[in-house]
């Protein structure tokens, strides 16, 4: 691989904090560092925040967002990140020193991260003010705002308040993960404080019908105004949050079934009382505070963080749902409701095996409802030709009309549920939905070993004449209704005979502990994935150094994968044009000269979350989605399907449509640069034939126009022939 040494030179020193760019594969590659590049990502968040052109509402969700990532971030990337310097320190000392540098880039990084939170908050509460929706108000005054938080204080905080104890340093290290402390220390008095707990709401917000006003406080800053006079201290105080470490896993390869949920109760647990990551402090301290806490908590003083504003940012997107609709709609604080809609065939649920006879369906959310597939298997549950139903689960909503619907129907049939218990943040709610299902006579499994179990994939088996007829529905995105509202993600529903025998084939193996391999069409991780991608990027450059016209499209949550960077960088050095649509974290650098000119990377972050993958392969004409991104994670330590799309009106609805107009996007898309800098996608106005692309506003207007105009239009799936 020949690379330009010198422009090598030039774009690693031209770059600034916070999105630096480091050599970490090999000296000549380059290779964004995953974790600052995870660091764009959610300042990409943060830039929709701060947008002028998003309602306010909506900017202020961005800014809500931006702070539980950071949040996640301290809990489960940062930790990964001090565990590789440790695993390198004994080893390598170049790389250490590199790795170390990244790690200071990051908390500089995040510094700076929290004062442009602060000062766009800032900015949101002087615009929302004169509509009525105070956050943060003054209450210098006795005036309406400062009596309606005393009694937030007096009736629903203070009450639930524990004991005040004396306060060292050392105590520090019994606070759980993310809760809250206020701490009163003066030069006279014996420093006290209290742990707030976690049950206490962080932000509060009271509607006044009187004066049709909306008022919004933080937990934090309430405690600050009112505990100290209600307990005779007249220091100012000082509150802090702490962050652990809250990456754990469990194994479940020698487990017995049953001891399976305790095991996952007791690897929570730890989770609440991981290795100090960050503290955050916000109000009166002094540098001497600082340097104890850091000490006490063993972290270095640059992760102990003065915070400007409040530390319960994250709570502020509930402001959304908390806003009266006419308030919203008078003022556009938000946007209009999703016109998301029910394809024609799924509105006669039950008919729907009939047409999956003839042909594939695909939907397509948000703009296609996902009531559509719980009506389907509703109807499912009810057809008493339906003798089977299988169901992976990875994120479930807690009241899920789907389990409501298997757990009914395992009364006349046969119903199977593979539910992964190590789904981030929610193995409690898993745990729950397991234990309900298993009362309700459905056989219920857990995964196994070390992979985890995240393909998405639902499987009704029917008797029809003496003939068993499997049915499959394939997607992107998990079996949560919630976040189907929330998230962009592709499913197809067929009856193709290798593709459901593949399904079969799934779910007959994980239920019975193996790990499925030996499928027709599906490509599976670990078994296969990876080799299969590295593979078709190879038939590219040999189709392109042939004079065929070789293309590579991918949209993926992340591009992380060293090995399928570097043989991105050889497609685009034999001519291959190579379009990724990278929604966060992109290790590969597009455009240096003689290494990956002919690679384009683009990320949209619009108002919903973009989660599907799409694998396009020009000169093979394949098309895959799956459920994984392009990271060692997925491609080896969990169990993945990639499916390939067969219906040729879905196929080129996916590839003349979906796949140019998230391109062309140029209201929400970002380019990544040569340098390493993202920046905004805009095309020149005076460009002939322009005209502005905002691709989840077009889509939601194809679905509702019933797809007219595309590939599907016509389609037995989406309008009666």
């Amino acid at each position: 691989m020949i690379v330009n040494q010198s422009l090598l030179k030039e774009f690693t020193k031209e770059f600034k904090l916070p999105t630096p760019i480091h050599l970490l594969v090999r000296p000549d590659l380059p290779f964004i560092h995953r974790d600052l590049s995870w660091l764009q990502f959610n300042e990409r968040v943060l830039a929709e925040a701060r947008c002028e052109s998003n309602p306010l509402l909506e900017r202020i969700r961005f800014l809500g967002i931006s702070s539980s990532n950071l949040d996640e971030f301290f809990m489960i990337r940062y930790p990964s990140l001090i565990r590789s310097i440790q695993l390198v320190n004994s080893h390598d000392s170049v790389s250490t020193v590199r790795i170390i540098q990244i790690r200071n880039d990051i908390l500089k990084a995040a510094r700076i991260f929290n004062q442009r939170q602060a000062e766009i908050l800032e900015i949101l509460e002087a615009r929302l003010d004169p509509m009525k929706i105070h956050i943060s108000a003054d209450t210098s005054t006795r005036n309406l705002a400062s009596l309606i938080e005393r009694a937030i204080f007096e009736e629903e905080i203070y009450p639930r308040l524990p004991a005040p104890e004396i306060f060292t340093p050392q105590k520090l290290g019994t606070l759980e993960n993310l809760q809250l402390a206020i701490i009163f220390s003066n030069q006279i008095n014996t420093p006290y404080w209290f742990k707030i707990p976690k049950t206490i709401p962080t932000c509060f917000f009271k509607w006044n019908e009187v004066t049709g006003e909306l008022f919004g406080y933080f937990l934090d800053q309430i405690l600050m105004e009112h505990l100290g006079a209600k307990i005779g201290f007249d220091a100012r105080p000082s509150v802090l949050k702490i962050t652990r470490d809250s990456d754990f896993t469990l194994e479940f390869a020698d487990l017995d079934p049953e001891s399976i949920p305790d095991h996952v109760r007791l690897g929570l647990g730890k989770r609440e009382h991981g290795r100090p990551t960050r503290l955050q402090i916000s109000g009166r301290t002094t540098r001497k505070f600082l340097i104890e806490a850091a000490h006490a908590l063993k972290l270095l003083n640059r992760q102990v963080v003065e915070v400007p504003s409040t530390l319960c940012l994250s709570a502020i997107p509930q402001l959304l749902a908390q806003t009266p609709q006419w308030l919203i709609q008078e003022h556009r604080l938000s946007y209009p409701p999703l016109r998301s809609r029910i394809p024609i065939p799924f509105r006669k649920p039950h008919q729907i095996f009939d047409r999956l006879d003839r042909e594939d369906m695909i939907l397509h959310h948000p703009y296609d409802s996902f009531d559509a597939f719980e009506d389907w298997i509703r109807a499912a549950c009810e057809d008493p030709s339906v003798v089977q139903i299988e169901q992976t689960v990875y994120r479930i909503d807690t009241i899920s009309p789907i389990m409501e619907a298997l757990k009914r129907a395992a009364t006349s049939k046969k119903i199977r549920v593979m539910i992964e218990l190590r789904a981030r943040f929610d193995e409690l709610n898993n745990l729950k939905v397991a234990e309900e299902l298993k009362a309700a006579g459905v056989e219920v499994s857990f995964g196994f070993g070390k992979l985890k179990l995240h393909s998405k994939l639902s499987l009704i088996t029917r008797k029809v004449n003496q003939e068993t007829l499997l049915y499959a529905h394939l997607s992107t995105g998990n079996y949560k209704a919630s976040t189907a509202r929330q998230y962009t993600d592709l499913a197809i529903i067929t009856s193709h005979t290798e593709i459901c025998s593949d399904v079969r084939y799934f779910f007959d193996r994980i239920f019975s502990g193996q790990i499925p391999q030996d499928f027709k069409r599906l490509i599976p991780a670990p078994a296969k994935l990876h080799r299969r991608l590295l593979s078709h990027i190879e038939a590219e450059i040999h189709a392109s150094e042939k004079g065929r016209h070789a293309r590579i499209f991918a949209k993926v949550n992340a591009l992380v994968d060293e090995t399928v960077i570097q043989q991105l960088y050889r497609a685009s050095q034999a001519g291959v044009q190579v379009d990724l649509v990278v929604r966060g974290a992109c290790s590969l650098v597009p455009g240096v000269k003689g290494l990956s000119d002919n690679i384009r990377v683009m990320s949209i972050v619009d108002r919903f979350l973009e989660h599907s993958r799409i694998y396009h392969f020009g000169d093979a004409q394949v098309i895959y989605l799956s459920s994984a991104d392009w990271m060692p994670r997925n491609f080896y330590s969990r169990l993945e399907i990639a499916f390939p799309v067969l219906d040729l009106d879905i196929y080129r609805y996916i590839q003349d449509v979906i796949i140019p107009i998230s391109l062309g996007d140029t209201e929400k898309a970002r380019i990544l640069t040569p340098s390493g800098r993202w920046k905004r996608h805009r095309p020149s106005q005076r460009q002939k034939g322009y005209r502005p692309v905002r691709s989840q506003f077009y889509f939601e207007e194809l679905a509702v126009h019933e797809y007219e105009g595309t590939p599907l239009w016509g389609k037995g799936t989406l309008k009666e022939k």
